[in-house]
């Protein structure tokens, strides 16, 4: 019997030596449950065809006029600033947009490849407001947006950079050269860019062009950054948001098409009528990619909830949230495209509210089948807030779900059927060779959570998870170290961005 002197023999030896790490592949996700249904084929077909006859009959508005010129010469029919797209543009978008891009980081060992079955995960996006336990509540700066992508550069499960919490104090004529050079000197993960104007997006694809050492032609033929651009629901699109399309596309880098449809406000208050809404937004976003280059990478987006009809307020981690996260997946699947979808919090402060939201919202997405989850850690206030002890919090959550698809052995070993023999009746398997041999790695150990008893728990200060969040993010950014590469990299762009600052950046476009 193991429970005897020999199993406490191995297990001392075992507990003195050197302990073996957890080895679990964060940094390449692939979703292992099968996609969660909440329609029939025919159900989504028919949300497709209601979505096509919007687009028909009803139209989108665009404000950009370039971009209805390129509707017009690609077939739709403009009237004024209406453009009526018909289901044949429609089709042969779809044909063209490829259904996997390959996502390139400075590092390649953060490359991505984004399709049916894989998953990234993405901080809080867009936030204007920072908030800690430390240093409170108050406009994002500089400082603490670059705080931001070194903490997400520590964490594996994190694999795109954010763009948040939003630089308050930097211009916004200047703020894409200070957010551009933060990501690619202290991160080597994969880039975001706000689609602001045209100025803008070629100021940033020359100083990530710079930056690596691309050709022309290496940076046009592969995607190095990418941008979210949100429709204006309901059926409206917008001048930065339709020329970021276009921008990016004809430089052959991703777009994420994401309308933003809360039901009962800015989409019809059913589940089915906000995601025929959501589709036919994103559908036109999609096809004026494709006008603009044939085969810009494009994903389709949806980012669609409800609101609170007492207050009007965003709500997030709803039941609604999450059938919109399933019927978005089904219909993404049924046009053959990578998509994002999001998680999130109304809440005001990292609680018990933030983390059931963010966690059904996560779960949502992940069920759903989402190939990217954007706002995963660190979202508050309906995105007005990045909350740094969210982010961890958010973090423990995100490592529980990729643990879940790590395989599940059930080899004879892991029956542990001698396992069982050894131990007597009302024992215990502490100390059975097959505990020994596998103690060390066999479970997932916590970033946040506290395990321990009431008293040692007490002992140690009564720490709530919030004031261990703090300590956790507090530690990581002490411990943080530049990526391999990063000083060459600050060298190839510090004249480049000086140049850009003396002749003023680039006005964001607007209307």
């Amino acid at each position: 019997m193991t429970n005897g002197k020999a199993g406490k023999r191995t297990g001392r030896a075992k507990r003195q030596a050197a302990p073996v790490a957890r080895k679990v592949n964060y940094r390449q996700l692939k979703n292992s449950f099968s996609p969660q249904e909440i329609y029939s084929h025919d159900e989504v077909e028919n949300l497709h065809n209601t979505s096509l006859k919007v687009l028909k009959d009803l139209g989108i508005r665009v404000l950009l006029p370039e971009a209805r010129k390129i509707y017009q010469t690609g077939g739709a029919r403009v009237v004024e600033d209406m453009v009526f797209i018909g289901p044949e543009l429609v089709q042969e978008a779809l044909k063209s947009a490829p259904s996997s891009i390959e996502l390139l980081a400075p590092n390649p060992i953060c490359n991505q490849v984004y399709e049916e079955g894989t998953l990234l995960f993405t901080p809080a996006g867009g936030c204007p407001n920072v908030y800690d336990r430390v240093r409170g509540r108050s406009p994002g700066s500089i400082d603490t947006y670059r705080d931001a992508i070194k903490l997400s550069q520590s964490f594996d499960i994190i694999h795109k950079n954010p763009m948040a919490p939003e630089p308050q104090d930097i211009p916004v004529n200047l703020r894409h050269l200070s957010t551009i050079e933060a990501q690619l000197t202290l991160s080597d993960k994969l880039m975001t860019a706000f689609a602001r104007g045209q100025g803008q997006a070629e100021q940033t694809f020359a100083i990530i062009q710079t930056a690596i050492g691309l050709s022309d032609e290496d940076f046009a033929n592969g995607v190095w950054v990418s941008a979210v651009i949100n429709s204006n629901s309901p059926r409206m699109l917008d001048i930065p948001m339709a020329r970021g399309i276009i921008d990016f596309a004809r430089a052959g880098q991703m777009t994420i098409i994401t309308p933003f449809c809360l039901a009962g406000a800015m989409a019809p208050v059913t589940v089915s009528g906000a995601l025929v809404l959501q589709h036919a937004e994103a559908l036109a976003g999609i096809v004026l990619s494709q006008l603009s280059k044939n085969g810009a990478p494009v994903s389709y987006g949806g980012f669609s909830s409800n609101v609170d009809m007492k207050s009007g307020s965003p709500a997030f981690g709803t039941p609604e949230h999450l059938k919109m996260q399933l019927g978005g997946g089904q219909l993404a699947r049924y046009i053959d495209l990578p998509w994002r979808s999001a998680a999130g919090s109304a809440s005001n402060i990292s609680d018990a509210q933030g983390a059931h939201e963010n966690i059904m919202g996560v779960w949502g997405a992940v069920l759903g089948g989402a190939n990217m989850v954007i706002h995963g850690a660190g979202w508050l206030e309906g995105g007005l807030t990045f909350g740094f002890e969210k982010f961890i919090c958010d973090i423990e959550a995100l490592q529980t779900i990729a643990e879940m698809f790590e395989p599940t052995l059930a080899d004879d070993a892991s029956q542990a059927y001698t396992a069982i023999e050894d131990v007597t009746p009302g024992g215990h398997f502490f100390a059975t060779q097959h505990t020994m041999e596998r103690f060390d790695t066999a479970f997932y150990s916590p970033l946040v959570a506290d395990l321990e008893n009431h008293g040692n728990w007490e002992s140690k200060g009564s720490l709530t998870a919030n004031e261990r969040a703090t300590e956790v993010w507090q530690k990581t950014l002490n411990n943080y170290v530049v990526p391999k590469g990063s000083l060459e990299i600050s060298e190839n762009i510090n004249d480049l961005i000086i140049k850009f600052k003396e002749e003023g950046g680039a006005s964001p476009e607007s209307g």
